[in-house]
C-alpha cells in the first residue's frame, strides 16, 4: 500500500549503527563490568537498561528475567594494545576465552584478536591493527 507520496527512498541503505545492545540478567553487576572493568563511558539507566558510549556509537546492556541463549553475536572492541589491554584485564580477574593472538597479515598491519565473557557469558571481542613496525616487536 503506498500513498502516492514520491519522497520514500527507492531501495534501503543501512550503513551506519547507532546502538548495539546485549541482554543480561543482572543489571547492577553488569554495569559495574562495562563501566569499572572494561571502563565504558557510562550515559544514563533507563528501566532495566543502562547506555554507555563507545564512540560513534551507544552500547545498551538490558536486564531480562527470561533465560538468556546464547546468540552467536559478538560486540567487538577496538584497542590500540591488545596485549596491553589483555594484561590489564586480566589483572582485574577477567577471564580470557582466547588470549590475544594474530588473525591476519594486511598490507599495511596485523589484526590481533582476543575474547573474553562478561559477567553473563556473553563473548566480547577485543581486536587491535598493529601496524607492521610495531607488530614486529611483539
Amino acid at each position: 500500500m503506498t500513498d502516492g507520496s514520491s519522497s520514500s527512498p527507492a531501495h534501503v541503505n543501512l550503513d551506519e549503527i547507532g546502538q548495539v545492545a546485549v541482554t543480561v540478567t543482572d543489571l547492577a553487576r553488569s554495569r559495574s563490568f562495562y563501566q569499572n572493568v572494561l571502563g565504558m563511558h557510562f550515559l544514563f539507566e533507563a528501566g532495566s537498561m543502562a547506555f554507555f558510549q563507545c564512540g560513534k556509537i551507544r552500547f545498551a546492556i538490558g536486564a531480562s528475567d527470561k533465560p538468556i541463549s546464547p546468540s552467536g553475536s559478538i560486540v567487538y572492541f577496538r584497542v590500540a594494545d591488545i596485549h596491553s589491554t589483555h594484561e590489564l584485564l586480566a589483572a582485574k580477574g577477567v577471564d580470557f576465552i582466547q588470549q590475544p593472538h594474530l588473525v591476519a597479515k594486511m598490507a599495511d598491519h596485523d589484526l590481533w584478536i582476543a575474547f573474553l565473557r562478561d559477567p553473563d557469558g556473553n563473548p566480547v571481542g577485543l581486536m587491535s591493527q598493529a601496524p607492521h613496525a610495531a607488530a614486529s616487536t611483539v
